[in-house]
């Protein structure tokens, strides 16, 4: 039987599901939320797992074939492993993927084995523990380095995530590109976004070309790699080296012509655009007895309202824009 195709009003295909468990997270990194923290939703307000199962099912029905399990930090969620344990048995899913701060996930390696999780992004801004300590507010160096080769050693496929600012880290450039001259691993150098939860934000002050630039004049030999067509990254790779490089231009929105990808939060909210309004709460209807077809018509119109991409999105979301990412979910 054919599988059912989710596509918006600009053809664009929609078969990537990023799912946020939890708002919630160990860490105050000073681009996703204030030092204080934000209000965190309550227990009441979350998706049950047993909700999340359920519109999994009802997403890939509609198409989906891959999920990433994001937060907040997705393993500060108590039952997420019998979760996740539960999501890989889905028809239809073919790939499960998780982004966490590395403190959490090391203790689960077995149980991601075992649910066929072998993809991990793992967030870390620094390689020196001093600038670590400075952008995460938190002292857990350590404990996020040693998990990287830990995942490595374990056969996992990680990539790091480092969200570059001028006034912050771009010393850490080099030195992450130099990880990859050893090790099989993939390093994604993000721009800033405006989603810290503060609303301090007025410009980008290190672009994805800014990035591109400083490496390119260390390394002039470099290299473009192949890229996923829907993927977020342009690659690259020093000739010799083992890993690899990607600049994502998350702020600049270059990519949005290809976006397959659509978002649910932690207590429900659909968004087509991370710049965007929520397009409805799943949550809610889910709550009133919506069956899985009314949330699949749901989640139809939501895509068929898709605007063409990041810029035109942001525009129709000017109260909402500075929400913190932990309650996006990235």
């Amino acid at each position: 039987m054919n599988r059912k195709v989710l596509t918006d009003k600009h053809g664009r295909m929609i078969n990537y599901l990023r799912l946020s468990v939890t708002d919630r997270c160990n860490f105050r990194c000073y681009y996703c939320m204030p030092e204080e923290g934000i209000d965190f939703a309550s227990g009441k307000d979350l998706l049950s797992f047993s909700e999340m199962l359920f519109l999994c099912q009802v997403f890939c029905n509609l198409g989906v074939s891959k999920i990433r399990i994001t937060g907040g930090e997705p393993f500060a969620r108590a039952g997420v492993m019998p979760f996740l344990s539960d999501l890989s048995s889905v028809p239809g899913l073919d790939q499960i993927t998780a982004t966490t701060n590395g403190t959490f996930s090391t203790k689960y390696i077995s149980q991601l084995k075992k649910a066929g999780i072998r993809k991990i992004n793992v967030s870390i801004d620094s390689l020196d523990p001093a600038r670590f300590f400075m952008i995460t507010r938190r002292d857990a160096f350590d404990s996020v380095y040693s998990c990287i080769f830990l995942l490595l050693r374990e056969g996992f496929d990680v990539k790091l995530n480092c969200v570059v600012s001028a006034t912050k880290n771009t010393d850490d450039i080099i030195p992450f590109i130099e990880l990859t001259r050893k090790y099989p691993l993939r390093v994604r150098f993000l721009e800033e976004m405006p989603f810290n939860g503060s609303g301090n934000f007025d410009a980008l002050n290190w672009t994805y070309k800014d990035i591109y630039e400083y490496i390119a004049g260390i390394y002039p030999e470099v290299e473009t790699t192949g890229s996923d067509p829907n993927g977020t990254s342009v690659n690259y790779r020093i000739p010799g080296f083992k890993g690899s490089f990607g600049i994502i231009p998350s702020f600049s929105r270059t990519f949005c012509g290809t976006c397959n990808r659509i978002r649910l939060s932690a207590t429900g909210e659909l968004r087509t655009c991370l710049y965007g309004p929520p397009a409805c709460n799943l949550r809610d209807v889910l709550r009133v007895g919506a069956s899985a077809h009314d949330i699949e018509r749901l989640i139809e119109h939501a895509v068929s309202g898709r605007l063409k991409n990041g810029f035109e999105a942001e525009n129709s979301n000017r109260h909402t824009l500075h929400n913190s990412m932990s309650v996006l979910g990235g």
